[in-house]
């Protein structure tokens, strides 16, 4: 395949011909669009580029100039040449022997912006492309705007610096092979591209083929040409989808959006950070006034949603002009789409994203609709039970993939997700078909699916991969949540029930204890499955059970208990006999929470569960401890442990470990405690169990304070204020503290603060002890009520005094 005949240089005139058609081919450009541009007519321009104008106008030859975009020397030269033409009309034609001929030279590659953050793209692609083995075409395949033109340009320049030949073609969308040929020969100084195959035979060069999807056959079928005649010439095209399956050979190379700036970040580093260092570059154009270290907040959070795409950041950084950047993240924060260039024909991000969009057929789009569901990460089994369908979900993956709509993050299954402007444009077409509602409902009960299977495994051997798995689904169920509770909450109430160990493990007990009891009294759902609302109470107890408000889900437990016994439920049975034992525990009433607690124990071992045999052999310890029994909680809570220890739960290892440290202090071995408290305390921070965190801190900041400690005890006071609901061991530490250094009438105002804020919570021993302590300190008329209170509290519970709270008081 070879040039047209209007290419050849005999009908060319002098030079000037020949310079105008290379500089258009080179920008892309039919006759029609230089001719538009221009404001000349097409036929003018035919004739100019046949040199059958003797002396081209200089206003014409200006107009062209700034219609090609040519600036400084670039300018100079195109002027230059028609001059040349003009001087020298019938000049003839000087043909050199083949032998004795010299390399003409190539046109000047097209300028870009500096480019920022892809220092390390620009050397692997160089590494690529080096050598006598390197890779003869790369094609740079990515989304709309991800920067792959200068990013290939940025490769040519380095090229060239080195001194060698590298030029740079457009393809346009009525691009044909002849058009292909044309401007690869103009841009390399040659008549006819079959002249490259002798010149550049042993030479070699780089080519940059620009768009290649926007004529794919046309380019195909040139680039096919080029490598088997030109093979020292390496090839470099940018594409909006992959060559693999149609050029043998190709390395599909994708171009990823610019690394985004994690949390936490001085302000130095953030500024080096790339998607960041090309907003504030793009800004300094438009904006005088440096960006203040105070500003670099809202610039983070403001790439962070356009998702490291320059083209996006390049087109909010244009909106600086006239937006300070708190009004930028408000105004486009949360519709990025609607970002475009600010003159009135520029390009707009949707655009953008529908190119790539349009690039797929029905069915792709169909599923692409339907992921943009999706908030988080997901996995090729989240993809093919949401979208519940016949095709090849592997494979319309690898095509989302492959345009860079689906980007690809981090090991293991998880590690999918839509960059947000393609979720925004997606979520958009899925509204306009009216298909929103259906997707959403959906999304909610596949995420449901997945969170009942995955909740199943919070206890035990996998529980922290387990809680690690719901944390990267954590923005999908919080949606589908936020859908369901209003459209579905029946949806709602599975999906809520089955996650409260989670919640309470991430701190978040408060929040969906809320939405739980919301949903248990929601009308709607009154008639849903007995079962479901049973573990969903069950879940709310677990959760109010956290903050210390287990008394008001008491009896609504008991009831649900009943009905999980009726199903024959036995994980949620023994959840709620836990549960039920321990609000029982904490209002003083020994014999059900003992009744609970052995119920739970027979059946753990009627069932085999050795995991929960630990959990009720521990609450146990709890009464021996009850009744001054400690050497006989320690045996139970050693035991205990080794329990856990079998079962592979290291979560109920370390609360038997700070049980055990109780046990300690409350026997008067402080050093004993402090050892095994810090132990431990580090371990459940680790696990990440707040109620449980505040027990252990509480433990070791106790035994410190009564071991003379007080430095050390004032520093867990300041990690337990860390932890949301830690008021009343706080004060009972402080009370500790101000007794330790003589202040009785301090300690006094702790324990009676303790006292009051522990009361219906945890354990009724620790209000027992700030009761105690209350009466050792205070003054006669408040010791008097203190010991009252004292004395009911142990008659409703069946507490013992220890030796230690006998020498308190005096006894």
């Amino acid at each position: 395949m070879s040039p047209g005949p209007d290419h050849d240089p005999r009908n060319a005139g002098a030079g000037f011909a020949a310079t105008l058609r290379a500089r258009r081919l080179a920008r892309g450009l039919t006759q029609e669009e230089l001719a538009s541009r221009a404001g000349l007519g097409v036929r003018t321009l035919r004739e100019l580029e046949r040199g059958r104008v003797a002396r081209p106008q200089r206003n014409t030859v200006s107009l062209l100039a700034e219609a090609l975009l040519l600036t400084g020397l670039e300018r100079d030269d195109f002027l230059a040449s028609a001059s040349a033409s003009a001087a020298r009309p019938d000049a003839p034609e000087v043909r050199l022997p083949a032998q004795r001929a010299r390399p003409a030279s190539t046109l000047p590659l097209p300028t870009h912006p500096p480019l920022t953050g892809r220092d390390a793209d620009v050397e692997e692609l160089l590494t690529l492309l080096g050598g006598p083995y390197g890779a003869e075409l790369i094609a740079l395949v990515g989304l709309a705007g991800v920067g792959k033109t200068g990013l290939a340009h940025a490769v040519a320049h380095r090229v060239a610096a080195t001194g060698a030949t590298a030029v740079s073609v457009t393809v346009t969308d009525i691009s044909q092979p002849t058009d292909i040929f044309a401007a690869v020969a103009a841009v390399f100084g040659v008549a006819r591209a079959e002249e490259l195959v002798e010149r550049y035979a042993s030479r070699p060069a780089l080519l940059v083929v620009d768009g290649v999807d926007r004529s794919p056959r046309a380019a195909v079928d040139a680039l096919n040409w080029l490598r088997s005649r030109v093979p020292s010439v390496r090839i470099l095209a940018t594409t909006r989808q992959p060559l693999a399956g149609a050029l043998p050979g190709v390395v599909d190379w994708r171009v990823e959006p610019l690394a985004l700036p994690p949390p936490g970040l001085s302000p130095p580093a953030l500024r080096r950070v790339p998607a960041v260092a090309l907003f504030l570059d793009r800004l300094r154009q438009v904006r005088r006034e440096p960006v203040a270290d105070g500003e670099l907040g809202a610039v983070a959070e403001l790439v962070r949603r356009l998702d490291g795409l320059p083209l996006a950041i390049e087109l909010a950084a244009a909106r600086g002009r006239v937006l300070e950047l708190p009004e930028l993240l408000s105004r486009y924060g949360n519709r990025v789409l609607d970002l475009a260039a600010t003159e009135p024909a520029g390009q707009r991000l949707r655009d953008a994203v529908a190119a790539s969009y349009h690039l797929l057929d029905e069915r792709e789009q169909a599923a692409l609709r339907r992921l943009s569901t999706f908030r988080g990460r997901w996995s090729v089994e989240l993809a093919e039970a949401l979208l519940e369908t016949e095709v090849d979900v592997e494979a319309i993956l690898d095509r989302l993939v492959g345009l860079g709509l689906v980007s690809v993050r981090g090991p293991g299954d998880l590690r999918f997700r839509l960059l947000d402007v393609v979720m925004d444009f997606a979520a958009e077409q899925s509204a306009n078909v009216g298909e929103m509602r259906a997707a959403r409902l959906r999304h909610a009960e596949v995420i449901t699916r997945v969170a009942v299977r995955v909740s199943a495994d919070l206890v035990g051997p996998g529980s922290a991969a387990a809680v690690s798995r719901l944390d990267y689904l954590n923005s999908d169920i919080r949606t589908a949540l936020r859908y369901t509770s209003v459209r579905e909450p029946e949806v709602a109430l599975r999906l809520a029930g089955a996650i409260p160990r989670w919640c309470r493990l991430r701190g978040r007990d408060v929040e969906a204890h809320h939405l739980l009891r919301r949903l248990l009294d929601n009308r709607r759902t009154r008639d849903c499955d007995p079962l479901v609302r049973a573990i969903a109470q069950v879940g709310a107890a677990m959760l109010a059970t956290a903050h210390g408000r287990g008394v008001a889900e008491l009896w609504p437990t008991e009831a649900a208990l009943e009905v999980v016994v009726a199903h024959g439920d036995t994980n949620t049975e023994l959840t709620a006999r836990a549960l039920l034992a321990g609000i029982w525990h904490a209002l003083g009433g020994t014999d059900e929470a003992r009744r609970h607690c052995e119920a739970m124990l027979g059946l753990a071992i009627r069932t085999g569960r050795v995991r929960e045999i630990a959990v009720a052999q521990n609450n146990l310890a709890w009464h021996d401890i009850r009744t001054g029994d400690l050497a006989t909680a320690s045996r139970r809570l050693t035991a205990a442990g080794r329990r856990a220890a079998e079962a592979g739960d290291a979560r109920i290892r370390a609360l038997t470990q700070a049980n055990l440290a109780e046990v300690a202090r409350l026997d008067g071995r402080f050093e004993e405690a402090v050892e095994l408290g810090r132990r431990v305390a580090a371990t459940i921070a680790e696990i990440g169990d707040p109620p449980h965190r505040i027990r252990a801190l509480g433990t070791l900041g106790l035994a410190l304070a009564e071991a003379g400690q007080p430095a050390d005890a004032a520093a867990v006071l300041v990690e337990l204020a860390e932890v949301p609901g830690n008021t009343g061991m706080t004060e009972l530490i402080s009370a500790y503290l101000a007794m330790g250094r003589g202040d009785r009438t301090a300690a006094a105002r702790y324990f009676e603060s303790a006292a009051n804020l522990l009361a219906g919570r945890d354990d009724v021993r620790d209000v027992l002890e700030a009761l105690v302590g209350l009466a050792a300190c205070a003054e006669p008329p408040v010791r008097a009520r203190a010991l009252e209170e004292l004395d009911g509290l142990r008659s409703r519970g069946g507490l013992e005094l220890l030796p230690r709270e006998h020498r308190l008081l005096g006894h």
